[in-house]
């Protein structure tokens, strides 16, 4: 999820990207009817991002995000068998919260958190849920400003070596854990950023000889204590992008269901610094002078699908709209999104359960909810992921 992420320059230029893709791609023809089915090396997961350890800091009031064992039981009776969990390393170390972390904080973990996300994840399983655990923010790197960190995880060693420690732990916490049941999601969105403060800040591709430096150390310290362990990267260009570098890894990557971020993140205040600044949404159709629909997906996807077919194991592991897009257009532009992955054998995780893009408690102004056990369901929502 892109929290105070998207800066408007970044935002304008992935649009532009795409677009002159289609440009280039003319004529060619797209529908389910014409590509050939493929098959993906890693299970076509479905399922939801956990928000439990989100934050840097636990929230005074963690009811919106604290996962109950009915949450876990409803997405396995609704016929989904994954969960995401991204967290901020903060949140499981010691630290003095009334300063700015430090290169020997980053080391010092807080056991008894990590006990409580170790549980959160059997409940899971239990449960038959997947667990993909995914350092959102990691030593030295984050999509979302707002927490000092004491150094840059693509440039500088002391935070690579820290990354690896925080990997090694999670490894051998679940040493015993099958790769049915849990996946080690390495970085939330990588990019390259000078000012990790600024909420609007250009962000740019990270090399590819970096990241693999930085994905292959990660992925060694994981397998120390199992060398079955599944590992899984995000894509480069903040999710967007394959990562060709990595592919003889044997690590899964991690694509995005927010294309077009017009659709995906309107009224977003972490895109738009005045939310009236989001063109009107439609789909499919013209936005902000560019015309999108099915065909454009498949070519955002194109690079995934060729990667797939590559052998790759790829999965979805955020997608969604934010509340302010209007019902029928996120239904419509959704479907469309899930029918393109799911033809080609890649599963998905909605950014969230309950909140601001979930199927309960969204908050949308423009939806008749149903009363779940007191929750608000959003039924045609949930309708349609059932159908993926």
């Amino acid at each position: 999820m892109e929290n105070n992420s998207i800066n408007r320059r970044s935002f304008i230029r992935t649009t532009g990207i795409a677009t002159a893709a289609t440009a280039v791609a003319g004529n060619m023809a797209f529908g389910s009817s014409l590509r050939p089915s493929v098959k993906n090396a890693i299970p076509r997961w479905r399922g939801f991002n956990l928000l439990d350890y989100f934050g840097p800091s636990a929230p005074r009031d963690d009811s919106r995000s604290k996962t109950t064992k009915e949450d876990l039981k409803w997405m396995a009776d609704w016929g989904f068998d994954f969960v995401r969990l991204p967290m901020a390393y903060p949140r499981y170390i010691n630290f003095d919260r009334q300063k700015d972390v430090t290169p020997a904080d980053v080391l010092n973990i807080n056991e008894k958190v990590v006990d409580e996300i170790q549980e959160l994840v059997f409940r899971a399983n239990e449960a038959g849920l997947h667990m993909s655990i995914n350092l959102h923010r990691a030593p030295g790197y984050c999509v979302n400003a707002g927490f000092n960190e004491p150094y840059n995880l693509w440039k500088d060693q002391e935070a690579l070596d820290a990354f690896c420690f925080h990997w090694e732990m999670w490894g051998n916490r679940f040493k015993n854990t099958s790769s049915k049941n849990i996946s080690f999601d390495l970085v939330n969105e990588p990019s390259m950023r000078e000012d990790m403060n600024d909420q609007f800040g250009a962000r740019t591709t990270i090399p590819g000889a970096v990241y693999r430096k930085v994905a292959l150390a990660a992925s060694t310290a994981i397998r120390k204590s199992n060398p079955n362990h599944l590992v899984v990267a995000d894509g480069n260009d903040v999710g967007s992008s394959v990562i060709p570098e990595i592919t003889d890894l044997n690590i899964a990557q991690s694509c995005r269901g927010y294309f077009p971020h017009y659709i995906s993140h309107y009224r977003a205040s972490w895109v738009f610094k005045n939310p009236d600044d989001s063109p009107k949404v439609v789909w499919p159709g013209v936005i902000d002078g560019k015309n999108f629909s099915r065909k454009n997906l498949v070519e955002f996807y194109q690079p995934w699908i060729d990667l797939v077919k590559q052998g790759v194991g790829v999965h979805c592991g955020e997608c969604g709209c934010y509340r302010e897009t209007p019902h029928e257009v996120f239904l419509a532009w959704f479907e469309d999104v899930l029918d393109v992955l799911t033809e080609n054998q890649i599963g998905y995780a909605l950014w969230n359960f309950r909140g601001d893009f979930g199927v309960l408690d969204s908050g949308r102004k423009d939806v008749q909810y149903e009363d779940w056990y007191g929750h608000k369901l959003d039924r045609k929502m949930l309708d349609l992921l059932k159908k993926y």
